[in-house]
């Protein structure tokens, strides 16, 4: 079993764009007006419309607090913090904004996770 998490967005071609060239995101599969994109089992599209939106956060978990550190030097001015340790989750992360604005959380889990 999988799911899907759909936003609607004014800015599809973009956002296709900077997934796929910044956060190295596969497209799953186009359909008409909708782009459904794939990162290691997690899948997300975005389809066309009149007004995009932007709530929730789109998370990607890495295996190490190295591969998060790399993605943040990678996304430049979209990121909103530098990495750090979350105690209360056990996490090393931080958040950039995509181009509609939508928050995007990079992170590793500092323990092992369940298989």
């Amino acid at each position: 079993m999988s799911g899907i998490v759909f936003y609607r967005t004014e800015n599809r071609a973009a956002l296709e764009d900077w997934y796929t060239e910044t956060l190295d995101v596969e497209v799953w599969l186009e359909q008409p007006g909708c782009t459904i994109l794939e990162f290691e089992g997690f899948r997300f599209g975005f389809c066309d419309a009149d007004h995009t939106e932007t709530e929730g956060i789109l998370t990607f978990v890495y295996d190490t607090p190295s591969e998060v550190d790399a993605m943040h030097d990678r996304l430049g001015d979209a990121v909103r913090e530098d990495p750090h340790e979350n105690e209360q989750y056990r996490i090393y992360q931080f958040f950039a904004d995509d181009p509609d604005g939508r928050i995007v959380e990079l992170q590793a889990f500092l323990h092992e996770t369940p298989e």
